[in-house]
């Protein structure tokens, strides 16, 4: 990794000094950006009838009173109708942290706004960012956890935590993670980079995929490259994970060198892809609260400095 020459040695070599970067704990959608005020709970240990704190989805919106864009406060803040049912999630300095998700076409009472809660959105922080995909996540899992798929039961809760037992057969079924990776791949100085279709207009980022059956993360990373691009990568090394709640993802975060191969395009995945480097910079880079940035920030800061941090 290479960065701006800002000292020499007594030997007369250069010293170089990264671009700073956010604490990769302090990206959004891990319990770390939430701070002191989160404490995690299961739905068993809500308090019925004890106000508390909300966060209400609508479609792909949180939300958010109008006046400080803060989280509704109180017993049932918004009247529904709910996608799904409220459901205890934690609690936020000590009161119960409830999460609920409004049929799309439910209104809202005066006083409160929906602010999309896109990892791209420029209005909410890291700490509502998180709220919103901690949410997303526990209550994607309850509307696809109401019948057993085994028998076709009415699963109930099991304490402690978010999995459910069948009432009918007894399996019990946990949250379901998908794990997948992200690659940073790199070739001296330049740095592969790909474009999906619907991203916004000269925005590039990496590699990305899911782990199939029978496949180590590090054997994902290489065949992720060779389908998507043809090149072949070697020397594959772990950087950092993002918990990723669209709808339910583990990004695992790599860096790789590109030892062979013929950059060829898989149209069917991607737009386009090339290599880029300080001298031909992409137009955008990915978005800040995003593992992807994170990795470009931190192990391609000049190629970062000369997009102009777009």
């Amino acid at each position: 990794m290479s960065g701006n020459v800002d000292a020499r040695t007594a030997a007369g070599q250069t010293r170089e000094t990264p671009m700073p970067t956010p604490d990769l704990n302090l990206l959004p959608f891990s319990r770390a950006a939430l701070g002191p005020e989160f404490a995690p709970g299961s739905p068993d240990q809500d308090r019925p009838g004890e106000p508390g704190c909300w966060i209400v989805l609508r479609e792909n919106a949180l939300v958010l009173t109008e006046r400080g864009l803060a989280m509704p406060d109180g017993l049932l803040p918004v009247p529904g109708p709910f996608a799904v049912p409220p459901v205890l999630v934690g609690f936020w300095n000590g009161r119960p942290l409830r999460a609920a998700r409004l049929e799309p076409e439910a209104a809202l009472p005066a006083g409160f706004t929906p602010i999309t809660a896109s990892y791209r959105s420029p209005l909410l922080d890291e700490r509502l960012l998180t709220l919103a995909g901690l949410a997303r996540q526990v209550l994607h899992w309850r509307d696809r956890s109401r019948i057993c798929p085994a028998c076709g039961g009415a699963p109930a809760g099991i304490p402690g935590g978010f999995g459910a037992r069948c009432t009918a057969c007894a399996r019990e079924y946990y949250p379901r993670i998908h794990p997948a990776v992200i690659v940073l791949v790199s070739r001296g100085d330049d740095y592969l980079l790909v474009r999906k279709a619907g991203w916004p207009a000269g925005q590039y980022g990496l590699v990305a995929g899911f782990v199939e059956f029978s496949e180590s993360l590090e054997e994902c990373v290489a065949r992720e490259v060779a389908e998507e691009t043809g090149l072949v990568v070697a020397g594959i090394r772990y950087l950092g994970s993002q918990n990723w709640p669209f709808p339910s993802q583990l990004m695992a975060a790599f860096a790789a060198d590109c030892v062979g191969g013929e950059l060829v395009v898989d149209r069917t995945e991607l737009e386009d892809a090339g290599w880029f480097s300080a001298r031909r910079p992409p137009a955008v880079l990915p978005p800040r609260a995003s593992i992807a940035r994170w990795m470009l920030d931190r192990h391609a800061p000049q190629l970062v400095r000369a997009a102009g941090g777009a």
